[in-house]
């Protein structure tokens, strides 16, 4: 055996350290400044970035119509591949953007005629509220409680009408400041959209030229090694979040039958409509049918306070039900992932990032998950050949 001892360490790995050292004690000194780079960085490629989110999911309609052209024309004589990206493509949006707009379209006139109702129904509202308070106050006579008088004749309602005047006159800059300000922004997140959705369709038409170009530039940058596994991570990612994709869809879906379901049992009004908007808004992970919920509430407390209150509380049972029974099985399932860490990885990015956090929490876990699943199984088998080789 040999007695020599081991060099020093060579100077560049040293150096290397060091800078990375730097560097880190610098980012965590100016944690503040580097986080508002970042999100300046963010904001300047927000356009582009939400373009690859509507690709993605345009993308996961997109693959199966696209087999489906291919099975219906496989026998032809002229199988058409040229019109392929563009019929499919076309289909795809307007099936994606048809069920955006069906739903708005089924929620807006009903929210119309439920307000207008409302407001026809409100001085009587207001008669029934006078007659309860009055015999509330009686009540508490007894007591010598004295609540104040309220009736609907009591109301100044143009002494109203003038303080609502005095307010607008006295605050006309910073109203119109405040409108100014609105309406530019209003016209700049339509710009926005409208060039993220432009930008989307360039990806999906040429997707497979952008991803040999992408391919092509990470090998030129990369050692054959690193390339090999960069790419095995992106395809890994990206069935994740396609299943992820999918998974969701099948959620909303579930949930939305099942309030229909209860709603008809327990013969609440707007039973579709309210459905599927609790489906629709149930794509954001765990706490989307919230959203639905409020709106739902919303509706039915125009027409009968009480059975508000009661949706309000079914929606909250079928959602602990969804989310700690459904979510985990259908969603964990589809990513691979157990349900536990479907439920944690959703907490944890809710509440670090939001709601880009709770969209994205899921599928990273699951490309995390995989991967250590994959590092265990190999250091493990590597463990047991030195076992027995030893």
């Amino acid at each position: 055996m040999s007695d020599k001892k081991p060099g020093l360490p060579p100077l560049k790995y040293v150096l290397s350290i060091v800078a990375f050292a730097i560097i880190l004690f610098w980012a965590i000194s100016n944690y503040s400044t580097l986080w508002n780079a970042l999100m300046w960085l963010i904001g300047l490629f927000e356009p582009f970035i939400v373009g690859l989110c509507i690709a993605f999911v345009i993308n996961t309609l997109l693959i199966p119509l696209e087999k489906l052209w291919l099975k219906i024309f496989k026998k032809a004589k002229k199988p058409r591949h040229g019109l392929k990206r563009a019929v499919c493509l076309t289909l795809s949006v307007i099936i994606v953007f048809g069920l955006i707009f069906a739903v708005l379209f089924m929620l807006l006139p009903e929210i119309k005629k439920t307000t207008t109702s409302f407001v026809n129904m409100l001085p009587s509202y207001m008669t029934e509220l006078s007659d309860w308070w009055n015999s509330a106050r009686s009540l508490l006579d007894d007591y010598n409680i004295n609540l104040p008088e309220f009736s609907t004749g009591s109301i100044d309602w143009n002494g109203f009408v003038e303080t609502v005047k005095d307010f607008l006159f006295s605050n006309s800059n910073t109203l119109i400041g405040s409108t100014v300000n609105i309406t530019t922004g209003i016209f700049s997140s339509i710009f926005n959209i409208v060039l993220s959705f432009a930008f989307s369709i360039y990806i999906l038409a040429q997707k497979e030229s952008l991803g040999r170009q992408v391919r092509a530039l990470m090998s030129a940058i990369l050692p054959e090694k690193a390339y090999e596994s960069a790419n095995a991570l992106c395809s890994l990612t990206y069935a994740s979040f396609s299943k992820f994709v999918t998974g969701q869809c099948i959620e909303a879906v579930i949930i939305g039958f099942l309030c229909f379901i209860g709603m008809l049992i327990f013969q609440m009004p707007f039973a579709s409509v309210i459905s599927v908007l609790v489906g629709f808004t149930a794509l954001i992970p765990i706490f989307g049918a919230f959203i639905g919920t409020a709106i739902g509430a919303f509706l039915i407390l125009l027409v009968d306070p009480l059975t508000a209150i009661w949706f309000v509380i079914f929606i909250i049972v079928l959602q602990q039900f969804e989310g700690n029974v459904i979510y985990p099985k259908v969603v964990g399932k589809t990513v691979g992932l157990p349900g536990i860490w479907v439920i944690l990885a959703v907490t944890v990015g809710g509440n670090a990032f939001g709601l880009p956090g709770m969209l994205c929490a899921v599928p990273l876990s699951s490309v995390v998950y995989t991967l250590l699943r994959q590092f265990v199984i190999n250091r493990r088998a590597k463990k047991s050949s030195l076992e027995q080789a030893a």
